[in-house]
């Protein structure tokens, strides 16, 4: 028998350990969120369709408390912290809170999450649902890891990369603990030193954050205890008390205790806003870093 006669004999290891078909992906989930001031500014919509991957290992596929608080945050206090800011969001999620600070007069938003193709695409999606065509080149989608080069969010702001972000949102990612640092090197690299001479307030990180499991509420805190030890001071600026999401798979059982706000400052350079826990350093005006 030839080798090629033999050749028409042979099994495919495939043929011979044949995989089960793999199950479908779950479908997108949608959630809305109704804003407090529709259409302020001649921005709309009154409502925003936040369209959710079916499924994610990193979480993506919730619309979590923190960031409606967030988003009424920003809203409320969007004179101070969107109208006329350059802001960058990590971890973006749906990304909520970037869409209401667009829409409340962002002058740019870089939406960011890892680079994903489901996360990100899910994120164009949401920015091409929500805001209004004459403002979506306002609003850029991309992907980025935490700790890593910050070239591209920068260019994304100039080509040259020699601005800096105003303000930078960050939703409920302090759970993630072997993060902590390097979330908190990119706020370091991306904020603007100084705020700009029209500045209503100093540039600025806000974080949200809900204790998703409670019995490592202090490891979650340890994200502002790592900033203090690098130079920073910390504020509260709102703590709220909301219905506990329930989640469908008992590996993603959670237990939300509510959604907090802080403001912590590096001396001299940056301050950031936090969620249930406060302190506050008079006398430093450089910069400002919200967290909730």
């Amino acid at each position: 028998m030839s080798d090629a006669e033999e050749g028409t004999d042979e099994l495919a290891l495939g043929d011979m350990f044949p995989e089960p078909a793999r199950p479908p992906s779950p479908n997108p989930s949608f959630s809305t969120y109704t804003r407090l001031k529709p259409g302020s500014g001649g921005r709309n919509p009154e409502e925003i369709l936040i369209r959710l991957v079916g499924s994610h290992a990193l979480w993506g596929h919730h619309l979590w408390n923190a960031a409606r608080s967030f988003a009424h945050h920003l809203e409320v206090n969007s004179v101070n912290l969107c109208k006329g800011k350059k802001i960058l969001e990590l971890g973006a999620g749906g990304g909520l809170p970037s869409l209401i600070a667009v829409l409340e007069g962002a002058a740019k938003a870089i939406i960011t999450d890892y680079p994903d193709i489901d996360l990100i695409r899910n994120l164009e999606i949401n920015v091409e649902k929500n805001i209004p065509s004459a403002l979506q080149h306002e609003t850029i989608v991309q992907g980025y890891t935490w700790g890593a080069d910050v070239q591209p969010l920068l260019q994304s702001l100039s080509m040259d990369a020699s601005e800096r972000f105003d303000v930078v949102l960050m939703s409920d990612l302090i759970f993630n603990h072997s993060q902590h640092t390097a979330l908190l090197k990119t706020c370091d690299q991306v904020l603007s030193k100084t705020p700009s001479s029209t500045a209503s307030m100093s540039p600025c990180l806000l974080v949200f954050y809900t204790h998703h499991r409670p019995r490592l509420a202090e490891r979650d805190m340890d994200f502002f205890r790592l900033a203090k030890d690098l130079g920073w001071a910390c504020e509260e600026v709102v703590t709220e008390r909301l219905q506990m999401i329930q989640v469908t798979k008992r590996s993603e059982q959670q237990f939300m205790v509510g959604e907090f706000g802080a403001q912590s400052r590096e001396c001299p350079r940056f301050s950031i806003s936090l969620g249930a826990y406060s302190h506050h350093l008079q006398g430093i005006t450089d910069v400002d870093i919200r967290i909730r």
